[in-house]
């Protein structure tokens, strides 16, 4: 169960357990186990890749039962950073109209002021100048982690993909991580659900747009996992409200790039045979209940309930069901990113089929990677990534 022992003393005792179980039993057995061949998850993979995917698979479990390894930034404070520039960036209560207004109301959330980080190539200043230089892109980063996990700050996972992404183009080479506001439930207390995470979204975003300067057609829209279920549900509010006469929204991004993207939070996809439920060697956990799937969907879906996400197309693109009523119209130029050993594998395959059906083969970029685990360019020691990332700055140029 998720947060299952993160209370003190539990969640001490539960980790001291946990460090000399994995060091003295789980590693020593998967070394020996697989240096057998027959006995690797998959058959290209190497006894080095092998280990490391146990091992975050273990770490993120873990992670999971005890509430996170420590304190982590959030959207409460801006954290100094190294390599990164902390900003403020105030809510936009004037954007908010249709349904995000009535699910906010639903929900009991309002647009705040909130963090976004700031990440540039080396040897340059992490923000950009004003005004912005003529046909600068940029990226806007929203990261995964189930809507309940990780943070925008450096020291994050999601921020490798970062990292990495502001390296492929001269013409890109700053970074937006937004803070956005992470969702609970019990053992804690119910916080931030839908529509919270977008209300911070549009906020980012209409930072680039009105604060700095950023053309939108200059905006590459960036999300992993669950950050790609942002990122599409960001792009879709924009395109259908754009001609909204009681808001002024910035016009809608030039690109749109979904890493490993959670797009069905229905069970649509949960059939026999399928990839959530036989790619069991992905580090994402099963969908059980208590899993952290199962916690992640709950939180986010909050006072909506589980079957919101059976007919609505901003939580569920991908979904199979008829009552989802969703289209694609008018969506940028989009690139998606699938692993072949990854749960959400199926979903995602569904959503880049009726992307391509609704905007054109020409407009949609899907790039495989055969036998990889769920959101791999945050492990930089994956081997799919630095081919991965070649595709990505093939389709920046």
């Amino acid at each position: 169960m998720v947060h299952e022992y993160s209370k003190q003393p539990w969640k001490g005792l539960y980790l001291a357990f946990a460090v000399l179980v994995t060091l003295f039993v789980r590693l020593p057995v998967w070394a020996v186990t697989y240096a057998f061949p027959s006995a690797l998850p998959r058959p290209t993979w190497s006894w080095r890749h092998a280990m490391a995917v146990a091992l975050v698979r273990r770490v993120t479990t873990t992670a999971a039962l005890v509430g996170g390894f420590g304190p982590v930034p959030d959207y409460r404070a801006i954290t100094p950073a190294k390599d990164a520039e902390g900003v403020w960036i105030d809510g936009v209560p004037h954007l908010i109209t249709a349904e995000l207004k009535v699910w906010s109301t639903l929900s009991d959330v309002e647009p705040i002021r909130i963090p976004g980080y700031w990440f540039g190539k080396k040897d340059s200043p992490h923000m950009p100048s004003s005004p912005v230089q003529p046909g600068e892109k940029v990226f806007i980063f929203f990261h995964g982690g189930g809507y309940t996990l990780e943070c925008a700050h450096p020291v994050g996972g999601p921020a490798n993909i970062v990292r990495a992404l502001i390296k492929l183009n001269s013409h890109t080479p700053r970074a937006l991580a937004v803070e956005y506001r992470l969702s609970s439930t019990h053992p804690l207390p119910d916080r931030h659900p839908f529509p919270t995470a977008l209300l911070d979204a549009l906020a980012g975003y209409n930072y680039l747009v009105s604060v700095v300067g950023y053309s939108p057609r200059d905006i590459v829209v960036v999300g992993d996992s669950a950050g790609g279920n942002l990122a599409l549900a960001l792009v879709r509010y924009l395109i259908e409200n754009g001609s909204a006469t009681e808001v002024s929204l910035p016009g809608p991004p030039g690109s749109l790039l979904l890493l490993s993207p959670w797009t069905d939070l229905s069970d649509s996809h949960d059939t026999p045979g399928s990839s959530s439920l036989t790619n069991a060697e992905d580090f994402l956990d099963d969908l059980a209940k208590g899993s952290f799937i199962s916690y992640s969907k709950q939180a986010f879906l909050g006072p909506h309930g589980l079957g919101m996400a059976s007919c609505n197309r901003y939580i569920s693109p991908a979904s199979l069901y008829p009552s989802v009523g969703v289209h694609f119209n008018g969506f940028p130029r989009t690139f998606i990113t699938a692993g072949g050993a990854e749960r959400l594998f199926d979903q995602i395959r569904t959503l880049k089929d009726k992307m391509i059906a609704d905007m054109g083969a020409d407009k949609v970029t899907y790039y495989e990677a055969t036998d990889t685990i769920h959101d791999w360019l945050a492990f930089p020691w994956d081997p799919a990534c630095p081919a991965t990332l070649m595709a990505i700055q093939q389709w920046l140029a």
